[in-house]
Formats: C-alpha cells, structure tokens, sequence
C-alpha cells in the first residue's frame, strides 16, 4: 500500500484513494454543486502572491501566540511593527483565477480558514470565515472592532521614521499569509490603543492558542450537516478547527474530495483525492458545471 510521510506528524500512513481530476468532478457534478460545501486554506491565496503556512515551499515560521500578544508592551510592539510592514502586501493581493471559480460555482456555502478576505472579494457567497477578517481590529477590552485600514493610518502616523531606521524594504520583505512580515527590529514601534477605552487592539482574527467562536463554530458545523459533500481546496488541515468538519462530513457519510498539493491530516479520511493546483482544479470543475448546464 502507498504510505506518505506525514511532515505534521512525522510518521507514516495511508495514502488517499487515487482519482483523476475529471472522475472526481464527474463524482462532483452527480452531488451538485447546491449540495456541496468547500472548506479553503492558504494554498487558495498562494497564486496570489500570498504564501502559505506549510506548503512545500514555505519557510519555517513562528507566528504570535494569544498568550504572547497578551503578554506585555514588547511583544505587541513586535507584532504590530511586523504586520505594519507587511500590510501593503495584503491589500494588494487580489483574487485568483480559484477565487473566481469558487465564486461562480455558487456552492451550498464556503467555509474559510483564511483571513485575507479574497475569497469575499471574489464574491464567494455564504462564507463563514472561520479564523476571522485581518482587515479589521477588535479592542479586547470594549469589543469595538475598527478599520485595519485606519490603524495602518494612525502607526503610520506614530511612527513617521520607523522605515528609515531599520532600513528595510516593504516590497522585499518576506510575509506570512496573516501579513506577520520578517522582521527583527522593532523594539521602538509604537502601537495605537483602542480610541474609545484604551483597550488593546488586536487584528479582529483568532491567533494560534485562541479558540474561534462558538457562533462561528455552529455557523460552519451547519453548513456540514446539510450538505452531500465536503471539498477541501488549499489546506494541510494542520489544525483541529479545520480537521473537525472532514471528520463531521466523514462521519455523516458525505463525499470528501481533498484537493491540496501536500499531505493533509484529513487524507485517511478522503473519499477522493487530488494532488492538483487548486486553481487548475478549481477552474476545471467551474467549466464542467458550465458545460453541463
């Protein structure tokens, strides 16, 4: 039997059932795509020039904990500097041929574990986006959310020499797919606190360690239960908040069709299983539902 090296685990198990893209749209198009439910991760944004968390080209990382964020005065100031700097990188993202796809196959619902929102932008409908929005802010303290867009302004503004100190340019610098940019220096970054409390402002998205809302949770969980199958489109399902909707969808006996160019946690669980770019596989099934109409 095939095996792959689970680089999450670091142990062996099971390939996936094998299936070409065209048997698995086949499968996809007798379901229906007003029965059917796609759960995203960051390999939808990737040819969008964000990258990706564990893909096969990603570099390393360590992303801010909740604990780490709530910790003290330095660690915010790290975090804000970083996502300061890479903020441009995701405002100029734009959505993808898959994005576009997904949005025109107009499925049951999208489940999201993204937080850069082009999915949204492409007019995905019925999404629930599960780890949050990093276009806005949340205060922790009065649960006033506002603009990232404003922020941006108002560190800007804190912060008018920053740049010029650390001699470090935007468009080079490496970022991560919740725009944490690559970057040491930043013990003298001042951070905005909330405007109507003086709350800590955190990115209105749930940070590892941090649990996603129980409403959010049930929002997706429903969107499983009604639906004949589940795709997953970008995603190792490295994390639990993810991995629990195949299992849901498994357990319930719905198709899961896992499309994602790396081993995925939930590959024990696929009914079928593509190894293909997800905006090759993404446009191939839009056209065939176009072509059946």
């Amino acid at each position: 039997m095939a095996v792959i090296r689970d680089p999450l685990r670091g142990r062996e198990r099971p390939a996936a059932p094998s299936h070409t893209d065209d048997q698995i749209i086949e499968r996809l198009l007798e379901v229906g795509a007003e029965s059917t439910v796609a759960l995203t991760g960051a390999g939808m944004s990737t040819a969008s020039g964000i990258p990706d968390y564990r893909g096969p080209d990603a570099s390393p990382r360590s992303p801010m904990t909740y604990q780490a964020f709530l910790a003290g005065p330095l660690q915010r100031s790290r975090y804000w500097a970083r996502s300061w700097v890479g903020w441009d990188r995701i405002e100029w993202a734009e959505p993808n041929d898959g994005h576009r796809a997904l949005a025109a196959l107009r499925l049951a619902g999208t489940i999201t574990q993204n937080v850069d929102g082009l999915d949204r932008l492409a007019g995905v409908r019925d999404i629930v986006e599960l780890h949050g929005r990093l276009d806005r802010v949340l205060c922790l303290t009065c649960r006033r959310t506002y603009s990232r867009q404003w922020l941006q302004e108002e560190l800007t503004a804190l912060n008018p020499d920053f740049l010029d100190r650390i001699d470090v340019d935007p468009r080079e610098i490496e970022v991560a797919p919740d725009g944490d940019a690559e970057l040491e220096q930043t013990r003298d970054f001042r951070v905005r606190d909330c405007p109507q409390c003086d709350g800590l402002l955190k990115p209105d998205v749930v940070f590892f360690g941090e649990t996603v809302d129980t409403r959010v949770v049930e929002r997706a969980r429903d969107l499983v239960e009604a639906a004949d199958a589940l795709v997953v489109l970008g995603s190792s399902l490295a994390v639990m908040s993810g991995l629990r909707f195949v299992r849901a969808a498994a357990k319930l006996g719905a198709l899961v069709v896992i499309d994602t160019d790396g081993p995925t946690r939930g590959d024990d669980l696929a009914d079928m299983r593509s190894l293909s770019r997800t905006a090759d596989f993404l446009t191939a099934w839009e056209r065939a539902v176009r072509d059946s109409e």
